[in-house]
């Protein structure tokens, strides 16, 4: 298989978090340990890692990859929304540095089984856990047209969703959708002529629209940003990874929302909320991948870091 996943910014990811020797990190989503080893390797001889991540592959590739760290190192299987109750299971309180890369691993991408991709011909799966939840399939099968429809506009940001999902509720009345290449195939069917010349596939966003919902990965986003901001100690960074335009301003807001404190509405004269600013954004604007790592490694092109500080 080669490369299980190559990270993105790792340089910048470990200059982000400002690591050292003695603290305690959490890489929310380990995948297959190349930031946490980076973390790590920072942080000698005596910093500390929690790995968290979903899926089982990718925790029993951080295992192999980060082993030489044993004793340094905790790997629990877990959602990244539940960051907050792991470490209370742990006994850990606060932290110094948390990170949360958003990306699909290219393992996800690249194993087909998984279904993540409409490059190779899999079942509709995309489920980063497949012990449990929906699949891709599940939701093309059985909701209604107008929550497909929603799903792909606004998580998809597909301007044709409801062609899409129009289409999707006709076709599977007569043969399930089933795999990754049929679906594909029908998006291509739906778009008007022209749009498979567009610089992405014209899947591509109905594919991440389901992806979203399959993992639920938005409202999961803003539970660990909630639950990270209180999990660190002053001076203490988080860091997050985004790959599209709905993540990332998800962050900005919250980290944004957390520099100013108030939420009053502008016109108020008096603040009437109480609430005091907890953050301090370190990023005004997103770190980005420079050539030379996306020349090496195309999947990083649309990665964005923000990093926010605890005051």
């Amino acid at each position: 298989m080669g490369v299980f996943h190559m990270p993105v910014m790792i340089r910048e990811v470990v200059s982000s978090l400002r690591c050292r020797a003695g603290a305690v990190y959490v890489d929310c989503t380990v995948g297959g340990g190349g930031h946490a080893e980076a973390i790590l390797r920072s942080t000698a001889p005596d910093g500390l890692l929690i790995g968290i991540d979903t899926d089982g592959e990718a925790l029993e590739e951080a295992e192999k990859r980060l082993a030489p760290f044993n004793s340094r190192t905790i790997l629990v299987k877990g959602n990244f929304a539940d960051m907050d109750t792991i470490l209370t299971g742990m006994n850990i309180g606060k932290t110094d540095g948390i990170l949360l890369d958003l990306g699909v691993s290219s393992h996800q991408l690249d194993t087909a089984y998984r279904g993540f991709s409409f490059a190779l011909d899999a079942p509709l799966d995309m489920r980063m856990d497949r012990s449990r939840g929906s699949s891709a399939y599940d939701l093309i099968q059985t909701l209604p047209g107008e929550e497909l429809e929603r799903i792909i506009r606004e998580y998809g940001e597909e301007r044709m969703a409801r062609r899409i999902a129009r289409s999707i509720v006709e076709n599977r009345n007569f043969t399930p959708i089933r795999t990754t290449t049929d679906l594909a195939a029908l998006v291509v069917r739906v778009l008007p002529h022209g749009a498979g010349r567009q610089r992405i596939h014209p899947a591509t966003r109905t594919f991440q629209a389901l992806r979203i919902a399959v993992n639920d990965e938005l409202t999961g986003l803003h539970r660990a940003i909630a639950g990270g901001m209180e999990r660190l100690r002053p001076g203490g960074r988080f860091s997050v990874i985004s790959f599209h335009s709905l993540e990332d301003r998800i962050v900005k807001n919250a980290f944004r929302i957390g520099e100013k404190g108030c939420i009053c509405p502008p016109d108020l004269p008096v603040c009437a909320c109480g609430r005091k600013p907890t953050l301090k954004v370190v990023t005004r604007k997103p770190i980005v991948p420079g050539e030379a790592e996306i020349s090496s490694n195309p999947r990083s092109r649309s990665a964005k870091l923000r990093t926010a500080e605890r005051i």
